[in-house]
């Protein structure tokens, strides 16, 4: 044996590691628990950097991803990075279902009681009640919320198109037809309309009251 062989021999221990690297299925649960517990992708350089000395992340790696392979989470590369995610085809049950809530404007709120006291009635017919013109921003968007839709055409020169509110507005209010609309304070206390009383609504308060509001009343409540 040489000197040089020799060297070598008497230098490889100090060479090693003080300590013994996991066992790999020790390293693939260290590499589960850190994917896991991130919610970006991890690098092998980072796995490597928080694991054992002696670690192979790379390995642990190829052998998790066969094992969560066809499973409900897989092991995926994102770039030169790793991550646990959800299966593709599974992506559908992680989709949650929110309610927005969007507030009409004035004149929204202005057409849809409007459409909902007097219906059937036509645009310029709202254009009277309110006093202003009614914009087509208004009433598309009355129809996206699918409260109120197109009804029949009057049978009046140039046939002009009518609006009444849909069933998906009765159903949202609670209301088994239109007759069973509120009346001023019901509007008042949700909020539709200003707490002050226009001129002139006190006798109309009275009014609703009663069961049968003329429809006098229903014109006063829409008059600016």
């Amino acid at each position: 044996m040489t000197e040089e062989t020799e060297t070598k021999e008497a230098e490889g221990p100090e060479n090693d590691s003080l300590f013994e690297a996991p066992p790999m299925g020790e390293q693939e649960r260290m590499v589960e628990a850190i994917l896991f517990a991130s919610a970006e992708p991890i690098s092998v350089r980072e796995l490597t950097a928080r694991m054992p000395h002696g670690s192979d992340p790379a390995e642990a790696l190829v052998h998790l991803r066969k094992r969560y392979d066809g499973r409900g989470v897989n092991l995926v590369k994102v770039d030169d990075a790793w991550a646990m995610r959800t299966a593709g085809d599974l992506g559908f049950l992680m989709q949650k279902e929110t309610v927005e809530t969007r507030k009409l404007s004035r004149a929204a709120i202005e057409t849809l009681a409007i459409c909902a006291y007097h219906q059937p009635v036509t645009r310029a017919e709202i254009e009277e009640i309110r006093g202003v013109s009614v914009s087509r921003g208004t009433v598309d968007q009355l129809i996206e919320m699918e409260w109120i839709r197109f009804g029949r055409r009057r049978m009046t020169p140039g046939r002009p198109v009518t609006y009444v509110v849909t069933q998906h507005f009765l159903d949202h209010f609670g209301l088994e037809n239109a007759r069973d609309l509120p009346g001023l304070k019901e509007l008042r206390a949700a909020g539709l309309l200003d707490n002050r009383p226009p001129p002139g609504a006190d006798a109309l308060a009275d009014a609703d009251e009663d069961e049968d509001e003329s429809p006098e009343g229903q014109n006063e409540l829409f008059e600016d």
